[in-house]
């Protein structure tokens, strides 16, 4: 056990609980996908095995990504992000005219060689979260300058919204939920905000008249709304969740064991909480729930802690934007909301969605690792003077 908190101490800096939290996650889904995959592997004429490992595979492969981008001076992904974010225009572009379609919505670009879907969606709301933390951060002084500093972040804002929304509007809708959260926190004035709904409202309207998937959000409001009000049954998804739910008790039905695997549509991805209910029970739920709630507080401990605006804005939209979709998709699965086609983050079988999971952990833990780690905060480069750039203010200090 020494040996092995030393070797933790060394290699796995930053937040130790972040850590252990995600880690928990991985282990409990690599437990779950191997229970669910079989009628993915039948329909694939495949073996679980050979699934269970590629599952396996990637969530290591997340866990790397979230190894090097914790190594990584947090303060280096704000350049990057400008980059990244003009990349991920033509991505959505292109996926939205000529991506893989699955359920009528080209949300997928197939990488050649590999054979592995790249959802671009992830990459672009990666992106915008890291630019707009540091547009905030270092705009402070210029905060109400309408052209230099708001629009381009309302702009951008809008256009990437928009464009994920052409083929998945509920990670829309959630991105753009963060990106009002971010510029609340970086007191951006409330007219402001205001216009930030105004062009949420013209980017939704886009999206309903000229998106893949604007007629079926409308018709799955319109269904949830109707099972509340008692003048529908569920619909087959929604029911088989429940039954699996409530089929699971308090302490489950034992790994390996779930009946609705077999029935449930994607019972590895969109509604695998359901499956962790039914084998786990009431208890395996709540731990799950807890486990994020617990990323959640860390997350936000970080950006407390943080004595630079960016590191805090960065760490409060990172962490807010996992757990936010955590929370839609188990909110789901227990019939609180609409069908989405949300994954659980760390857990729901998935490709490229593991690694950029594990670069938002990793850079959540960077954002620790700077207030933690003392010698790496002293080797940083001095930075520009408080009145050109305000990231050397901490963001407790920034509340209005």
């Amino acid at each position: 056990m020494e040996k092995l908190k030393k070797w933790a101490d060394e290699h796995l800096q930053g937040d130790k609980v972040i850590w252990a939290v995600v880690i928990a996650l991985s282990a409990i889904s690599i437990l779950v996908v191997y229970s669910s995959i079989g009628t993915l592997a039948y329909r694939k004429d495949g073996g679980t095995e050979s699934y269970l490992l590629r599952h396996t595979f990637m969530i290591f492969l997340g866990l790397a990504t979230m190894w090097v981008a914790h190594r990584i001076d947090y303060k280096y992904y704000s350049g990057l992000s400008r980059i990244g974010l003009w990349l991920s225009v033509p991505l959505l572009f292109y996926t939205y005219k000529f991506g893989t379609s699955i359920n009528d919505a080209s949300r997928w670009i197939q990488i050649p060689i590999i054979n592995q879907n790249f959802q671009p969606s992830d990459f672009a709301s990666l992106m915008l979260i890291i630019n707009l933390a540091g547009m905030l951060s270092r705009k402070q002084d210029e905060i109400d300058d309408l052209n230099n500093t708001l629009l381009p972040m309302l702009g951008w804002s809008g256009l990437i919204c928009a464009l994920i929304g052409l083929s998945n509007i509920s990670t829309a809708i959630l991105l753009f939920l963060t990106c009002i959260l971010l510029m609340f926190i970086g007191r951006v004035p409330m007219k402001y905000l205001l216009m930030l709904l105004l062009v949420g409202a013209l980017a939704g309207t886009t999206v309903f008249y000229f998106g893949q998937r604007g007629t079926t959000a409308v018709n799955r409001v319109k269904e949830f709304i109707a099972v509340l009000k008692g003048e529908a049954e569920p619909g087959f998804q929604a029911k088989h969740g429940l039954i699996a739910i409530a089929s699971g008790g308090i302490t489950g039905k034992g790994p390996g064991n779930s009946d609705q695997r077999n029935i449930l549509p994607y019972p590895y991805s969109d509604f695998i909480y359901a499956i962790v209910i039914e084998e786990y029970g009431l208890v395996g739920g709540v731990v799950v729930l807890l486990l994020f709630l617990i990323f959640l507080h860390r997350g936000m401990k970080a950006a407390y802690n943080s004595e630079r605006a960016f590191g805090g804005l960065l760490s409060t939209g990172l962490s807010f934007d996992l757990v936010c979709q955590a929370l839609v998709n188990m909110g789901v699965v227990v019939n609180l909301g609409p069908i989405t086609g949300q994954p659980l983050p760390f857990m729901s079988w998935g490709g490229t969605a593991m690694i950029f999971n594990g670069l938002a952990a990793g850079i959540i833990l960077s954002v620790s690792r700077g207030e933690l780690d003392k010698s790496w905060s002293d080797a940083k480069p001095a930075e520009a003077p408080v009145s050109q750039n305000t990231e050397t203010k901490p963001l407790r200090n920034k509340a209005a």
